[in-house]
């Protein structure tokens, strides 16, 4: 059969040169046959093959009779039913070939969205391990939230994906957006919906700023296309070529990037920036409420001898005045706070690394402090001894222990002029963080 190259060098000597026949086939050392089809030919030489036989024919239509019953039935339980014993490569392209005779065909559309509409929300996790402390790296989560209308993508990496460490990382993005979307669309997220409903911290954030969350159908990320896009945006521009010394070290970083970068370039989709739709997408949201939403880690517990609450894995001194009472903390990525009969008795960073044991040096000179005086009230208790009229010795008890029996309230921080109580004081202590 005459090559591709053949066919030209054909063409080329008899149309150009003028090369008679029996010259051409002299020099190409083809058949004159051969060179008469070939300047007859409108077309190049095709070198397609005839079909080839495949062991799969055999077994085809009890392929087709699984997949009319079940058109969804797995390659792998298809070569069982019918006792495939060949390689289950060809068998799975026979399948992949037959199955949308069988299923009907799912379509995706282009979805257009209106300003302030809603954001796509999603966990990445960056394969990078970010350094948090003496005892390491972790790899950690980073919240990524991008807008349909004017697709502004914005991102924090947070300590963890519990639900109040998500929270409180869409706080701050949407905080930091003075707005908020009408619906934010999340997938079956553990803590955000696991169970197919929104979770209670979750129905609580978001009724709290008056909005919705939208849990995607299960496997189908079309759903939520464009943050997941944004993700390998991230690891293809923005992780390649960085370095990081910390979590708020990698914010900072891929705040001035999104900035500068990603929320700057022309998109092909929408025919401009990000920024250049922002101003509209952000007038179409909803105000935020005149009242913050609870967010980060919570937790009440029984302040034990130790004076140490354990919060996610690590740590925190608490005020030893506050022993064997009931402490309420709450926990941002950036602070830790703990309140006793609504009063703070503790606020520290927050670790965002493990096993980590955070102390206040006021905390222990309270303690050392403690500790002696219940020494010296023992001791004096032992000494200080009169005889009742009757005969029997009585021990004078100390005034904190009728303040005790009486119910007085015992006040492990009492207000100053410079702190005036309040009705929360973690959360006011979380809210001038944040300030």
């Amino acid at each position: 059969m005459i090559t591709l190259e053949e066919w030209a060098e054909v063409r080329r000597l008899h149309r150009a040169e003028g090369v008679p026949i029996k010259e051409i086939a002299r020099r190409l050392g083809l058949a004159r046959n051969t060179v008469r089809a070939a300047l007859r030919a409108d077309a190049p030489p095709s070198r397609e093959r005839g079909p080839r036989g495949s062991l799969v024919d055999a077994v085809e239509p009890q392929v087709r009779a699984l997949l009319a019953e079940f058109p969804r039935m797995p390659a792998t339980v298809i070569a069982e039913r019918i006792g495939w014993t060949h390689s289950l490569t060809i068998l799975k392209d026979r399948v992949r070939q037959l199955r949308p005779l069988f299923l009907p065909p799912d379509p995706a559309d282009r979805l257009e969205y209106t300003p302030g509409e809603l954001a796509q929300c999603d966990l990445w996790f960056p394969p990078v391990p970010i350094p948090v402390g003496a005892n390491g790296a972790r790899v950690l989560p980073v919240l990524a939230m991008t807008c349909g209308y004017s697709r502004v993508t914005d991102a924090v990496m947070i300590p963890s994906r519990k639900a109040g460490d998500i929270l409180a990382g869409m706080w701050e993005i949407i905080g930091g957006w003075g707005r908020c979307p009408r619906t934010l669309v999340w997938d079956r997220e553990a803590a955000i919906g696991g169970a197919g409903k929104p979770s209670t911290e979750a129905a609580a954030f978001a009724g709290t700023l008056g909005v919705r969350i939208k849990l995607t159908p299960a496997r189908d990320p079309e759903s939520k296309g464009l943050i997941e896009r944004r993700n390998g945006y991230f690891e293809t521009s923005f992780l390649p070529g960085r370095s990081f010394v910390s979590p708020f070290d990698f914010n900072a970083q891929i705040e001035a990037w999104l900035t500068t970068v990603a929320n700057a370039r022309h998109l092909r989709s929408i025919g401009t920036s990000p920024a250049a739709r922002w101003a509209r997408e952000r007038a179409g949201m909803v105000e935020l409420p005149p009242v913050a939403p609870m967010v980060g880690l919570t937790g009440r517990v029984r302040l034990s001898r130790d004076y140490y609450v354990r919060i996610d894995g690590n740590d925190y001194s608490v005020n030893p005045r506050a022993i064997g009472r009931f402490v309420d903390w709450i926990a941002t990525p950036a602070l830790v706070a703990v309140t006793c009969a609504e009063q703070i008795v503790a606020t520290h960073e927050r670790v965002w690394a493990s096993g980590m044991t955070v102390t206040d040096p006021e905390h222990r000179a309270i303690a050392r402090a403690l500790r002696t005086e219940f020494a010296a009230t023992r001791d004096r208790a032992r000494r200080d001894t009169r005889s009742h009229p009757d005969g029997h010795v009585v021990a004078l008890r100390a005034l904190p222990d009728y303040d005790a029996l009486f119910g007085v309230t015992f006040d492990p921080a009492p207000a100053t002029p410079d702190t005036p109580a309040t009705s929360h004081p973690a959360t006011e202590a979380i809210t001038a963080e944040g300030q």
